[in-house]
């Protein structure tokens, strides 16, 4: 195993895996009781972090008085708020509860929420729009490890992209819904309506999910002793990693953090400012704006279902994740090159780098826990996520203020094709999951004598 490579390594548990739920069909009910609910919670978090695009383009700023570099600072200030405390929040979901930090965050973020519709002094909507931020870290990594206890590795793509899918499926209809409350009702009632749900969520999620399988009734007690087997037995196959310490210094999770920074900036530099590309290139009002900037997340959900089920089926990885982020970065690029010609070409290489660059999500958070046991994988994740919640910082302040001093999207896609591109080909650099492993025991060894 000294050389196995990352997808060869999640080759040997498919059939397992196979065997294992047909031989007990009570856990078939994960699909249907576990990620719809999981998938909902990800899909609120997503609507207070998206339509604040929708609030730039129907006026917010004009109506608050805000400068163009001060709106660029308050769009990105939930994502600085997104960094602090990913891995305080990943280590409470490991051990003690995902389940209980997710009500708390859902009751929160819901009510911070529906405040940016209430708030008319800047500092104050620039803190409500940090602690925000800040709530929402606990989300992702815990939804996470969550995962990681109900799923093993030949399912984990999947079970990913059906909870990442809450990102492009809720840009998609809020697209269409904002865009038709913000003109019936302006925007500040459209962020109270697209808060408050969350707050009323929080209470059946708190109902419906448990941390384990062991803790509900619809899955066998025998069905559940054989999936903690079944994972306890891939915890056994990984090499050990002693410490977080000793993960976080490895190459391999720098490589990760560092492409997850990179790939964020093209994300949410999209994600955020996607309306106000649109705007800035057509006479079309918001309502129409909303309806255009569904398209790209259309294709982008039927993307990240083909990568994460071929993904599992072929039990590879890193050739899902590397070809479609390099796509996005040139039909951004492509943007670049005609925005200045055609906006409906412009447009229509926006919508193949929005699907390209939202395809390899399920296949690349599933590298982090097939190459680090779970001493350590949660925290890894979280570390990883928290550089691309900077990289979502970066990405969001630099389109929106090239926009701003600019009046041009144009900078803004040349920023974007540069990061996704140089996201794409940090994958080549990965090195093989056992003699990482080895190298971390060993530099581990060395710090302690």
């Amino acid at each position: 195993m000294a050389f196995e490579s990352i997808d060869q390594c999640a080759e040997k548990e498919s059939t397992t895996s196979a065997k294992l739920i047909a031989s007990h069909p009570s856990l078939k009910g994960r699909w249907a009781r576990v990620v719809p609910i999981v998938f909902i919670t990800y899909s609120l978090a997503y609507v207070v972090r998206a339509n604040f695009g929708f609030g730039a383009a129907a006026g917010l700023a004009q109506t608050l008085h805000i400068t163009s570099s001060q709106w660029a600072l308050l769009g990105a200030l939930f994502f600085f708020g997104y960094f602090l405390f990913q891995i305080p929040g990943a280590a409470y979901a490991q051990k003690r509860s995902a389940r209980h930090l997710i009500f708390f965050a859902l009751v929160i973020w819901g009510i911070l929420a529906a405040l940016t519709g209430v708030i008319r002094n800047y500092w104050l909507l620039a803190a409500d729009r940090l602690l925000l931020g800040a709530v929402e870290s606990f989300i992702f990594p815990g939804m996470m490890i969550l995962l990681t206890r109900w799923f093993t590795r030949a399912e984990r793509s999947r079970a990913n992209t059906l909870l990442i899918l809450g990102n492009p499926v809720t840009v998609l209809w809020m697209s269409a819904v904002t865009g038709y409350v913000i003109k019936e009702f302006g925007w500040q009632l459209a962020f109270i309506i697209e808060g408050l749900p969350s707050v009323l969520w929080g209470f059946v999620w708190y109902f419906t999910v448990r941390d384990r399988p062991e803790q509900v009734s619809w899955i066998t007690p025998e069905a559940a002793a054989a999936l903690e087997t079944a994972l306890a037995q891939e915890q056994a196959a990984l090499p050990r990693v002693p410490n977080i310490a000793a993960a976080f210094r490895d190459r391999n999770v720098v490589l990760l953090c560092i492409q997850y920074f990179l790939w964020s900036i093209g994300v949410y530099g999209f994600v955020l400012w996607l309306p106000v590309m649109i705007h800035m290139g057509t006479s079309e009002g918001i309502g129409t704006i909303g309806l255009l900037s569904a398209v790209p997340y259309v294709f982008a959900v039927l993307l990240m279902l083909l990568a994460s089920y071929y993904s599992d089926r072929s039990s590879q990885r890193s050739r899902f994740v590397w070809p479609f982020l390099i796509l996005a970065g040139a039909a951004f690029f492509g943007s670049y090159l005609t925005a200045g010609i055609s906006f409906w070409i412009a447009f229509g290489f926006l919508v193949v780098a929005g699907a390209a660059m939202y395809a390899p999500y399920g296949p690349f958070f599933a590298i982090i826990p097939e190459i680090l046991p779970d001493n350590v994988a949660g925290e890894v994740i979280a570390l990883v996520n928290s550089l691309g919640a900077l990289g979502s910082f970066l990405g969001s302040w630099l389109v929106g203020l090239l926009q701003g001093s600019t009046g041009s999207s144009r900078p803004g896609y040349l920023l974007m094709s540069v990061s996704l591109t140089l996201a794409g080909l940090c994958t080549f650099a990965l090195r093989p999951v056992a003699q990482q492993a080895t190298n971390l025991v060993h530099a581990d060894t060395i710090r302690s004598d």
